[in-house]
């Protein structure tokens, strides 16, 4: 067996239990050795993530087995991503994304980075448990055209208005749009709180940012990356997100 297919076996093996650090190590050695970023993805991280869901549906595999599951892929597409997508473009424009204060879930945040990323943003990532005060901070910094917040707690959901009044304190809240997402936030919930836009998932997450920066007078375009590189960072984000979906335990 080559070393090729050793790892290839290996990255199959550690995502499958959610051995996130050998799974980064492999995919780095993997990249060092020339290997088709597309032949990891599909001949070993993807397939292996569907037998994570498998195992799930069979009673085998349970919620945290394919939370770690998910995590290990991630690290890997991390590594991926900018040998699957031209990097060398000028960014159609910049998003600072974050978890509310209160909250320490960023699976689904991570992966809109990812596809956000992919399609052009320059993403500015403020992590998990942010608190309003920092919200402003990092938008008199970076001065990003869409802010992105993630709530996977109805406990924490409230966080969003919170936000968004600390913005308008700060005389901010217009020069930026704000798209929200999270396992139990609703379209409804959006309006409520005045957020601009809501995304139930990250390929959602993607359109509306663009939409978004129509809406600002931006020339973005609306049509998706069909190139080779973003068609295969798309299908890698959707197999984590159809894990989350599986699990329940799906956040944005």
């Amino acid at each position: 067996m080559s070393r090729e297919e050793e790892i290839k076996k290996g990255l199959y093996e550690h995502t499958l239990v959610g051995e996130a650090a050998e799974v980064v190590e492999l995919t780095q050695e993997g990249i060092e050795l020339g290997m088709d970023p597309l032949d990891i993805l599909f001949g070993a991280l993807i397939p292996s993530l569907q037998e994570v869901g498998r195992l799930f549906e069979i009673g085998e595999y349970f919620v945290p087995e394919m939370l770690v599951a998910a995590r290990a892929m991630q690290g890997a597409m991390a590594l991926l991503r900018p040998l699957l997508v031209d990097k060398g473009a000028e960014p159609i424009g910049k998003v600072v994304m974050l978890t509310v204060k209160g909250d320490v879930h960023d699976i689904g945040k991570n992966l809109c980075n990812i596809m956000l990323e992919g399609e052009g943003f320059e993403i500015v990532d403020l992590g998990v448990n942010v608190k309003p005060e920092e919200v402003v901070a990092a938008t008199q910094e970076h001065q990003p055209q869409l802010l992105g917040f993630s709530a996977f707690l109805t406990t924490t959901m409230p966080f969003f208005k919170s936000n968004l009044a600390a913005l308008a304190d700060a005389g901010l809240r217009d020069s930026v749009k704000v798209m929200v997402g999270g396992a139990p936030v609703t379209q409804e919930y959006a309006d409520s709180v005045g957020a601009d836009g809501f995304a139930p998932d990250a390929s959602a997450a993607v359109r509306l940012a663009k939409q978004l920066m129509v809406d600002m007078g931006y020339d973005v375009s609306m049509g998706g990356d069909d190139s080779e590189g973003a068609s295969a960072l798309a299908r890698g984000v959707q197999a984590v997100e159809e894990l989350m979906v599986k699990s329940g335990q799906h956040e944005e």
